[in-house]
């Protein structure tokens, strides 16, 4: 298969290295491959056009700059592609690795160990792919005026997507997931095509109130499937955490449906920075008023671990960018563990989402009874009556293997 990623950059030392690598990710179908052998060139070369790398694969051991000053200095820059070590490391040297890069504020993917082999590099860019997203973010996003038509004709849809806590098997929650159900053009329409225009559009609290509102008219039906208590999830970026007025509006919705803030998950992506006074007021507020805080995506983003012990968030969802191949990859086990620990003692829940492969949930089975799952393998997001009819085959499934 051809990788999503288009450009690699790899800096190594070793001219050896570098003809093995530019083989290997040709062989893999990547479009093009740059290689340099110092960190300073490599670094003037993402200076320069910050958005053409998908991603750097870097040597650690290099003269005059090492991979290690490599990487905080792509921190600085804030490069948001990611980056890969090209080194034999030891656990303890990994485990440091990982937390500087989240210091740096960088995407470190994992790690190849030398000698590099294909079936390592290949294996990385499938993290990579996820990281990077879908192929179906390829396809065209809506225009202004097909966004206002689905808005005023009511065509925001809940899908919903369970988290399940892997040990007890029950419905911990359920996430909320935006879809345009279009009848104009019979299709249905993924939130990659219209949530970015909505925001550009600042017509993103729109489209998220409507979704807030069905779902909230739709969990007395939910709710009436299941005997035990669970909560709804939904997602809100950075972008309206500036919004001081969205805890307010979106508490008045739960009250006329008679719901309180304590059954809702608000999940909040960490592809943006939350710096601002007004942003950090909002994510407080929203904690006063009762509701959970989740902070979706941990792994890609630009919260650190500081930062993540010092906000109130009440849950951890680790991108599925860590969870692909796990039960191989060596970076992704040390800093999912660490993260588990972290969770653990601040009292929070963790998600390990994007689950898609048997090897994966089967390398999690040891962090059952404190790891809630989601991802396709248990469930792909679905239409309310698509979802009822999940929950019956669950139920009859974890009857029978109790």
């Amino acid at each position: 298969m051809q990788h999503q990623a288009k450009h690699i950059l790899v800096v190594d030392d070793s001219q050896a290295i570098l003809i093995v690598m530019k083989a290997i990710l040709a062989e893999l179908e990547v479009d093009y491959v740059t290689t340099v052998d110092s960190a300073p060139q490599a670094l003037e070369l993402v200076r320069q056009t910050p958005l053409h790398y998908d991603a750097v694969f870097t040597d650690l051991n290099m003269p005059d700059m090492d991979g290690m000053e490599l990487i905080r200095k792509l921190g600085e820059l804030r490069y948001p592609g990611g980056i890969v070590i090209i080194s034999e490391m030891e656990t303890r040297v990994m485990d440091l690795a990982a937390n500087l890069a989240r210091q740096h504020n960088t995407h470190l993917i994992g790690n190849i160990s030398k000698p590099v082999q294909l079936n390592d590099v290949d294996r990385l860019l499938k993290k990579l792919d996820s990281f990077i997203g879908n192929d179906e973010s390829e396809e065209s996003c809506v225009t202004e005026d097909q966004l206002l038509y689905a808005i005023s004709n009511n065509e925001i849809t809940p899908f919903y997507q369970p988290k399940v806590h892997r040990g007890s098997k029950k419905i911990k929650s359920v996430e909320v997931l935006a879809r345009i159900v279009s009848q104009q053009y019979g299709e249905t329409l993924l939130p990659h095509r219209f949530i970015g225009v909505a925001q550009d559009l600042d017509l993103i609290n729109l489209v998220t109130f409507q979704l807030f509102e069905k779902a909230t008219k739709e969990f007395q039906k939910l709710r009436a499937e299941l005997n035990y208590p669970f909560k709804l999830a939904f997602n809100l970026s950075p972008v309206q955490l500036n919004d001081s007025g969205c805890p307010d509006k979106l508490a008045l919705i739960l009250e006329l449906n008679r719901l309180e803030p304590k059954e809702v998950i608000i999940e909040i992506t960490e592809n943006q920075p939350i710096v601002s006074s007004l942003q950090l007021e909002t994510i407080n507020r929203l904690r006063l008023r009762g509701f959970d805080l989740s902070l979706d995506d941990f792994g890609t983003g630009f919260t650190n671990l500081q930062q993540l012990k010092s906000l109130p968030f009440t849950e951890i969802k680790l991108d599925r960018s860590l969870i692909t191949y796990i039960e191989c990859d060596r970076f992704s086990q040390v800093l999912v563990d660490s993260l588990i620990d972290i969770a653990q003692n601040q009292q929070m829940d963790i998600v390990a989402e994007g689950i898609e492969r048997i090897e994966e949930l089967q390398y999690l089975e040891k962090y059952k009874y404190s790891l809630l799952m989601q991802g396709y393998l248990i469930s792909r997001p679905k239409a309310l009556p698509e979802f009822i009819r999940w929950i019956h085959s669950w139920q009859r499934m974890i009857n029978s293997n109790p």
